[in-house]
């Protein structure tokens, strides 16, 4: 028998960029998609977003934020 109280735990945090990964992926697939399709205004916005999460950048919740990232 001890005398140590147990531990306590939670879930670590995704602190390894997996989730900006997923995100840069899906936003260039669509940009993709959308090149391929002849729509590259709508193109130009998802690599914008690219552009963003590359730069170590997170989303931003802001609208105006977000229109400077778009380059509104």
């Amino acid at each position: 028998m001890s005398n140590q109280r147990a531990g306590k735990s939670h879930k670590a945090a995704l602190g390894d960029g997996s989730q900006d990964m997923k995100l840069k992926l899906f936003f260039k697939d669509c940009a993709n998609i959308l090149t391929d399709n002849g729509q590259e205004d709508a193109a130009f916005y998802f690599d914008q977003i690219v552009e963003h999460i590359m730069a170590g950048k997170s989303l931003p919740s802001d609208k105006r934020e977000i229109a400077r990232v778009l380059g509104c």
